[in-house]
């Protein structure tokens, strides 16, 4: 099978190489893996050199003219309208096509490929309109614009198979010819076997190190991460916090952290790649809290799992199900609730006990060679649907 994939993702070019800024490119990678021929079709940013995540040398690289933000209407338009005729030659020798949405480029392609006859298979990662109205609260333009790629995505996808990223997505596909709900895992077996040690050393008479992984946007509510530091430092100096991401609100909570007195017992290291040394800090911290108010299923929290690394989440999205007794769930907005479950998993051994198997267990089944061969073989439309 030959495969095309559209992503909205970022790529760069340095000496040859295709980077992306985002690890979903590793999934890609494994994908690539499974199949016989891929071909990423996607924005590449002239400006940028080597980013962080090379693609493999087998996989073929179309590059679509950039544009910075979806905030600027004309950008992206003109970008589409270049775009059309390069996805259309990228058609010539393909089997099918797997197209991330709901995004402008996606919706044409959808088109393109059915003129071509080619096979289209939707990907869903995101509440898309959410997301949107999270990210840009003020600018109404886009949250009707993402309601429309929203309610577009979903009649395309009543002709087409689609890959949804959690429960709940898939189950607001469900009108689909088939639905494949997946976990975008990029937890291989041996991280979970490297896992083990970690829950050996892990001793919580000690320092208690708090760690968030994500971007630093508005939707992933950043900020609220200073406040739960506070609270949990009111009456014990022991906790600590690191922060591991980039965005547009990072100098906004390092801000905060100072206003609060709590700079010296935070961390901001940016955004640290996964096997350059993120899931040491997974091993080496004693809970990961999650603060976003909208998701889907965040693949943070399968890398937590594979650490044996408690977790405290919002119930947002498709994290709920996800997650089931793997991890304590509390409302997004709730420093209070955030602190009170991170001190009862640093106090109730048989909890993190708990917790910790449970999350094994979970992650064991979805593994990022595991996942990337299920995908491969829904969209060569070998498997039926799945849905939980």
């Amino acid at each position: 099978m030959r495969l095309v994939v559209y992503t909205d993702s970022v790529f760069s070019e340095d000496a040859g190489v295709v980077y992306e800024m985002q690890s979903f490119s590793l999934f890609l990678g494994a994908l690539a893996d499974e199949i016989e021929g891929m071909t990423i079709v996607a924005r590449l940013d002239p400006q940028a050199g080597a980013t962080r995540y090379p693609l493999p040398r087998s996989v073929r690289f179309v590059a679509l003219p950039h544009y910075s933000t979806m905030t600027r209407a004309a950008a992206v338009m003109s970008s589409l309208a270049r775009s059309l005729y390069r996805f259309w030659r990228a058609l010539d020798d393909a089997d099918c096509v797997w197209l991330m949405g709901p995004y402008p480029h996606a919706v044409a392609f959808a088109a393109i490929a059915a003129l071509r006859r080619r096979r289209v298979v939707l990907g869903v990662r995101q509440d898309f309109p959410t997301y949107v109205r999270h990210r840009r609260p003020r600018r109404r333009w886009m949250h009707l614009a993402a309601d429309l790629l929203e309610q577009t995505w979903r009649v395309i996808a009543r002709r087409c198979d689609v890959v949804a990223v959690g429960p709940e997505l898939a189950r607001r596909y469900s009108a689909a010819k088939r639905v494949l709900e997946i976990s975008v895992s990029l937890v291989s077996a041996q991280d979970i076997a490297e896992g083990e040690r970690a829950l050996v050393e892990r001793s919580y008479d000690g320092e208690l190190r708090v760690l968030s992984v994500g971007r630093l946007d508005e939707e992933k509510n950043p900020l609220l991460l200073a406040d739960v530091l506070a609270n949990l430092r009111d009456g014990d100096s022991r906790w600590r916090l690191v922060v591991c991401g980039e965005g547009t609100l990072e100098r906004a909570l390092a801000e905060r952290l100072e206003q609060r007195g709590l700079a010296d017992a935070a961390d901001l290291p940016g955004y640290v790649q996964l096997d350059q040394g993120l899931m040491e800090l997974y091993r080496s911290s004693h809970a990961l809290l999650h603060v976003s108010w909208t998701e889907g299923v965040p693949q943070v929290l399968s890398e937590a799992f594979a650490a044996r690394l408690p977790v405290v989440a919002t119930a947002v999205g498709g994290v709920a199900e996800a997650v089931g007794e793997a991890a304590l769930l509390i409302a997004p907005g709730d420093p209070s609730a955030a602190a009170d479950a991170l001190r009862r998993i640093a106090d109730d051994q048989r909890l993190r006990a708990e917790l910790v198997n449970a999350g094994v267990e979970r992650v064991r089944s979805r593994t990022l060679e595991s996942e990337a061969a299920r995908v491969a073989a829904f969209i060569r439309g070998r498997t039926g649907s799945r849905t939980r």
